[in-house]
């Protein structure tokens, strides 16, 4: 019989940690502590479930909530085949994504056609018109790609002749914060 919350507690953390790393130079944050103590929350015109080949797949005005955390898709797969989920898969036109990943610091916005989180690799790509964007500085390009364990993000362009390449905004105020910090660190 369907389970209509597949996503047992054990899988979630990955996808939370994921996300937020991801997020504009934040660096090792976490999520909200009490983000990751929520149940996820899922709703949307249909599901199912395939245990045999081990996935879910979410369809029409999907919706996903953990604390926080607030994913919107047209589509969203979670592949299963070990007791964790293996790779998370959100689709739209576009698919968006926000999380406050600490108390301090701003909304994060992440928007692409398509967001996945690969669990083994520690990697989350946004691919077709990817953006990022938080507290005013935003990175755009054809695909973004997430490094978790190495805190690496990747942004390219599309092909050539589409003529999209990766854009970055840094707003004054975040260039004068980094530059004073800097400047003092120098003088000592």
């Amino acid at each position: 019989m369907f389970n209509p919350r597949p996503v047992r507690r054990g899988r979630r953390q990955p996808l939370c940690a994921a996300i937020l790393l991801l997020l504009l130079g934040t660096g090792p944050a976490a999520a909200l502590e009490t983000d990751r103590a929520q149940p996820i929350r899922i709703t949307a015109d249909q599901a199912l479930r395939d245990e045999k080949q081990g996935f879910t797949v979410y369809e029409g005005n999907v919706e996903m909530d953990q604390g926080s955390l607030h994913i919107e898709a047209d589509k969203i797969t979670i592949f299963h085949k070990t007791d964790q989920a293996d790779r998370i898969v959100a689709e739209g036109g576009p698919a968006k994504m926000q999380q406050q990943p600490e108390p301090d610091k701003g909304l994060v916005h992440a928007e692409a056609r398509v967001i996945e989180y690969l669990r083994k690799e520690e990697r989350v790509l946004l691919r077709q018109s990817a953006r990022i964007e938080q507290d005013g500085s935003t990175v755009t390009g054809d695909s973004i790609d997430y490094l978790i364990g190495e805190q690496l993000v990747r942004a390219q362009s599309g092909p050539e002749q589409d003529g999209e390449r990766v854009q970055v905004v840094i707003p004054p105020e975040r260039i004068e914060q980094d530059t004073g910090d800097r400047g003092e660190t120098d003088s000592e």
